[in-house]
């Protein structure tokens, strides 16, 4: 079974619109590591267009929990601004409320991360099960042992240059993990962004 594996789209639509249009005919399936929602103007179009993904694991990350409760808990000053300006207008309250807060898919359990913690390719850490995960949006494969940590980092938002998205194709049967990326025009985010009136 060949899996699309990404994380952390972050409203991103044209990023999400081109890894689709790339490995949609590649794959058989998909795992969504959550945090689809916030920062980038698309929160309704990401969740509707993953909606459409059959089948797919959903995983709840820490932005659709804010978008459920109606209040960002981040204390960086700009990301509430960012949340209240997203957040307007958001109508997919039931959808990401279905999204599960991990699921276990051919023995590598899916969560937005550990411990609510940033995991970075060099954080302390350890792990008990084999383990994809997102939130730190950055990309990386660990072995701890006989276990494996894997990041497909961000869609949306690589913290690092942020025209570039990452995911990851997983072949459960080869057991390889195929990280990747691609550029997008980031252009079009900020132009529509302006449009917005976003801080």
């Amino acid at each position: 079974m060949r899996y699309l594996v990404l994380s952390d789209v972050h409203g991103n639509l044209p990023a999400l619109e081109k890894v689709l249009q790339q490995e949609k005919s590649e794959v058989d399936t998909y795992i969504n590591l959550g945090d689809v929602v916030n920062y980038a103007p698309w929160s309704n179009e990401c969740v509707e267009l993953i909606a459409d993904l059959k089948p797919c694991v959903n995983i709840q990350g820490n932005h659709e929990v804010y978008f459920l409760e109606g209040k960002c808990q981040v204390k960086h000053p700009l990301v509430p601004k960012f949340f209240e300006k997203s957040f307007e207008g958001f109508k997919y309250h039931d959808l990401i409320s279905k999204y599960k807060i991990s699921m276990l898919v051919e023995g590598m359990k899916c969560v937005h991360t550990i411990g609510n913690q940033y995991v970075f390719h060099d954080s302390e850490i350890s792990i008990q099960e084999n383990s994809f995960i997102g939130h730190s949006h950055q990309q990386y494969k660990r072995d701890f042992g006989d276990l494996i940590l894997v990041n497909p980092g961000s869609i949306g938002q690589n913290r690092k240059y942020i025209n570039v998205s990452n995911y990851m194709i997983w072949d459960s049967s080869k057991n390889t993990f195929d990280l990747k990326s691609f550029t997008f025009d980031i252009e079009i985010v900020i132009n529509e962004m302006r449009s917005r009136k976003y801080p």
